[in-house]
């Protein structure tokens, strides 16, 4: 019989006896069937949150650095075992072996950074903010001192819900910062690709985790909407589409939950004329297709200006067609198979539109030497597009890149601010006038000049803007910290 993988609550692998039905995982590579992933009900979330309230009573009280010991040690044990995590991100996902280690590396980067927290939730003080010369004693010359300070404490029980793209590292955006700010968490990862964080979770136990302080629940859209209104969460953090993060943002806040909410994308990179011509398109080539084009910092429109089009795409396609397609533990491949075949079918049917609205197919991912089987796409590049294009409006996901052409750098910038999205935006250029103009008028929340990903370190903040992020407080950095506690200000006067 298939394997159904379980729930994690309270230190233990739980059943769910009442999940109504499966969900089967395959490689999308091979087909070849994984396990199954139960469609679980509203009573494992209420199970996961009562075993994180329970455990919250006492790991806010655990002095923060008793709770970072924790995580160092973690940390110890998940570089112990990169290999063992990337194997199963790559047979579940498809990523290739050095994209799935780079992410697990980039996880452990989050948990690095959430070991700083005796520093990072330190709290303020200001003595003598005033007098008061109210109730003072006769020898109380000029009246007593009043002090202020202003504390960072914990929010209580947290909530996760988290993408199929990058099922290791994305998690630890999340919970690492929450536990060691003093919470409990409760985790739903992707039902697509949910083996590599259940993994991720089960390693906490040899690291001494306190059961219930991180738990980790499957389900569908029923879990997921029980973890945002539960009456008992505080807070909840979400990785997804535009469409799914709006109505979490939208539904959580209105049941009085703290939310943040890293959403869909459509990233434009910028090629002036002077740009150096290597750089930029090996940057472009790795933007697009890395990670199959299945993240939301995927370089997947470019705008090109005067003839820099002209040597920009004959050395993208060039590259593009060296790119080898196939299963991702391979040797020598460098881009694997989308998710799922509903993946493939969802890119597939733009690039069909693409070819519609009159946009030039100059590499067909369609005709790619891949391999018959699997969800496998490969390197499709469009030119002459246009904003109005569907190709160039929408996230698509996967490894199609759309070309525009445009006159100058402001033509450039206003086709990046037509979109609706603000997750990032790159520059290549040698000048430093054009970077420092893009740098000050385009709108998006993390630039680059002369970098195809400008994906921000763990310790600074994950910064989308406009209907790419839903909150005030971003993953990572200071803003992770803010999120996942709150401020207590006291007043102290002593007569």
């Amino acid at each position: 019989m298939p394997h159904v993988v379980d729930h994690f609550i309270a230190g233990a692998a739980v059943k769910d006896p009442a999940a109504s039905n499966t969900l089967e995982i395959s490689n999308p590579a091979t087909g070849k069937p994984l396990g199954l992933v139960p469609m679980s009900s509203t009573e494992i979330a209420d199970q996961a949150v009562g075993a994180a309230k329970k455990a919250f009573a006492t790991w806010s009280e655990t002095p923060v650095g008793d709770r970072v010991q924790v995580l160092f040690r973690y940390k110890h044990i998940l570089e112990d075992n990169i290999d063992t995590l990337a194997n199963i991100v790559v047979e579940e996902h498809g990523k290739t072996k050095a994209e799935a280690i780079g992410s697990v590396r980039r996880g452990i980067d989050c948990v690095e950074f959430a070991t700083a927290a005796p520093a990072l939730i330190m709290g303020r003080t200001l003595p003598q903010i005033a007098v008061s010369t109210s109730f003072c004693r006769t020898e109380d010359q000029g009246g007593v001192g009043i002090d202020s300070q202003v504390d960072r404490v914990p929010i209580g029980v947290c909530a996760g819900i988290t993408p199929f793209n990058f099922p290791v590292m994305v998690p630890m955006w999340m919970w690492p910062m929450a536990i060691a700010c003093g919470n409990t968490f409760v985790l739903k990862p992707s039902e697509r690709d949910p083996f590599s964080t259940v993994r991720e979770v089960e390693m906490t136990r040899d690291a001494g985790f306190p059961p219930g302080v991180l738990n980790l629940v499957h389900g569908g859209p029923d879990v997921a909407n029980r973890l945002i209104t539960h009456p008992d969460v505080a807070a909840v953090s979400f990785v997804g589409s535009t469409r799914a993060g709006e109505h979490i943002y939208k539904t959580g806040t209105a049941a009085g939950k703290r939310v943040q909410c890293m959403c869909g994308a459509k990233n434009h990179s910028i090629i002036m004329p002077d740009a150096n011509q290597g750089a930029a398109i090996d940057g472009i080539v790795g933007s697009a297709f890395g990670n199959t084009g299945q993240r939301c910092l995927a370089g997947s429109v470019v705008v090109c200006v005067g003839d820099a089009g002209d040597w920009l795409v004959k050395g993208v396609i060039e590259k593009a067609k060296q790119i080898k397609v196939g299963p991702g533990g391979e040797k020598g491949v460098a881009m694997g198979p989308l998710v799922s075949q509903e993946a493939k079918d969802r890119v597939l049917n733009y690039i069909d539109a693409g070819v519609k609205e009159g946009a030039d197919l100059l590499l067909d991912g369609r005709a790619c030497q891949m391999p018959s089987g699997g969800c496998f796409v490969g390197p499709t590049v469009f030119d002459n597009c246009t904003s109005d294009m569907s190709i160039v409006r929408e996230e698509i996901f996967g490894p199609v890149l759309s070309v525009m052409r445009v006159k100058s750098l402001d033509d450039a910038v206003d086709a990046v601010n037509k979109s609706e999205y603000g997750n990032m935006s790159v520059i290549f250029t040698d000048s430093g006038h054009a970077a420092r103009k893009f740098q000050r008028t385009v709108q998006a929340g993390m630039l680059g000049v002369n970098v195809g990903v400008p994906a921000p370190m763990a310790a600074f903040p994950f910064a989308g803007w406009r209907r790419s992020f839903f909150g005030d407080l971003h993953a990572n950095g200071e803003d992770g910290m803010r999120f996942f506690t709150k401020s207590r200000v006291m007043v102290t006067r002593w007569l």
